[in-house]
């Protein structure tokens, strides 16, 4: 069964993830695809969003009716950021914000689109709580910037 859709994978599902990332890279700042352009499968698209938490978008995309998976594959159902991504050199403050989206022959470039409608905002809005962005973007010293007190 497999073999019967490959081409379609090939094509059609890449052209779905091009578009799903082209578009989010377009319309929401620092943020950026992992991985080898070139090299990769043509159905999974793992975007890192800088200065927020990975889980936290997941939240608000199920609210929205998207599945997608924070990290890596090889950390699924862990808070660290993959291996893979640290021996990328992938910074903590991107790693931590890394969503994968997985596509397949039975999704539409209509999903995209809601995709690409929601994602955004969710960016927006949870950048807003985060420690680490200000009004104008990225605060000069993210390590200093998140420093709690204990009493």
């Amino acid at each position: 069964m497999a073999l019967q859709s490959m081409e379609y994978e090939k094509t059609f599902v890449k052209v779905m993830r091009d578009h799903l990332e082209q578009s989010l890279l377009a319309l929401v700042s620092h943020c950026f695809v992992t991985g080898d352009p070139g090299n990769r499968l043509p159905n999974t698209c793992n975007i890192a969003f800088e200065f927020i938490e990975g889980e936290a978008i997941l939240l608000l995309l199920n609210k929205m009716g998207i599945a997608a998976s924070s990290g890596s594959a090889c950390t699924s159902g862990s808070l660290e950021p993959s291996h893979v991504m640290r021996a990328m050199d992938i910074p903590y403050t991107a790693a931590h914000g890394s969503v994968r989206f997985s596509l397949s022959r039975y999704n539409t470039m209509e999903e995209m689109e809601r995709v690409i409608e929601v994602v955004p905002s969710i960016i927006e809005q949870l950048r807003k709580l985060s420690p680490y962005w200000s009004d104008a973007g990225p605060v000069e010293e993210p390590e200093m910037a998140f420093a709690p007190t204990y009493a």
